[in-house]
């Protein structure tokens, strides 16, 4: 079955990759940090984005190496949301084979906001409990790596409706392998990084050339900061 029919019959939400990357393509340079990488006007774009989203996700090693908050930083934003009868900050959605994630994780504490997991039998017991009663909806697989379509359908039930990945790179790939991803959007900044093991949109294995996933250009906008926005629906 190919990538699409598989995306056509899997209940999922509508699966939205955001980037911001160098013109070299990378997402973060060789030290792996999280450099910064988006202007000030991305960041306002990326808010509205994630204000806009029922859930964001990140992978493992974002969530572990990066502790990101993923939260709306704009109180006016979080308060449409509340108009609109949302809590103020989209659901936090981690992908992680082992969430050994600290007490005092960006990620548990900054909110208010709702925190799914999905993890594998590599979690301990120990961690899985204080996941629980920090009040985290954990979902455990029985695979080597969290199967992401599974994970996608049970974020539907959960009434996930339009999902915001924001990396890293793997959890990338694998979403666009198995044909999950709807739309991409990325930020190209005027920055270079170089670097062989700088991680770029999408790592994983690869791919040979006739398996490419074709990418459909749908909107660009070149930008005063010289950052360039491109939109990609997948045909």
């Amino acid at each position: 079955m190919g990538a699409q029919a598989l995306k056509n019959l899997v209940n999922k939400p509508y699966v939205h990759i955001n980037v911001a990357m160098t013109a070299d393509g990378k997402i973060d340079t060789f030290e792996r940090n999280g450099a910064t990488i988006s202007s000030k006007l991305d960041k306002e774009r990326v808010d509205r984005l994630r204000a806009e989203a029922d859930a964001v996700m990140v992978g493992g090693r974002t969530l572990l190496d990066e502790n990101p908050k993923l939260t709306v930083k704009s109180a006016e934003l979080r308060a449409a949301r509340e108009a609109r009868g949302l809590r103020p900050n989209p659901v936090k959605v981690g992908i992680v084979s082992n969430a050994a994630l600290e007490p005092a994780s960006d990620f548990l504490m900054a909110g208010p906001a709702r925190i799914v997991i999905f993890t594998t039998q590599k979690t301990s017991k120990e961690k899985l409990e204080f996941l629980r009663t920090r009040g985290v909806e954990v979902f455990v697989h029985e695979t080597e790596r969290v199967d992401l379509s599974t994970a996608l359908r049970t974020l539907k039930e959960l009434a996930i409706n339009r999902l915001m990945v924001e990396g890293g790179a793997t959890l990338n790939f694998e979403l666009l392998r198995l044909g999950l991803v709807d739309e991409v959007t990325a930020y190209i900044a005027p920055l270079v990084f170089g670097g062989e093991s700088a991680p770029t949109l999408a790592a994983g294995p690869g791919l040979v050339r006739s398996a490419a996933i074709p990418l459909k250009l749908v909107d660009s906008e070149v930008w005063e900061d010289g950052g360039v926005i491109l939109k990609y629906q997948i045909p």
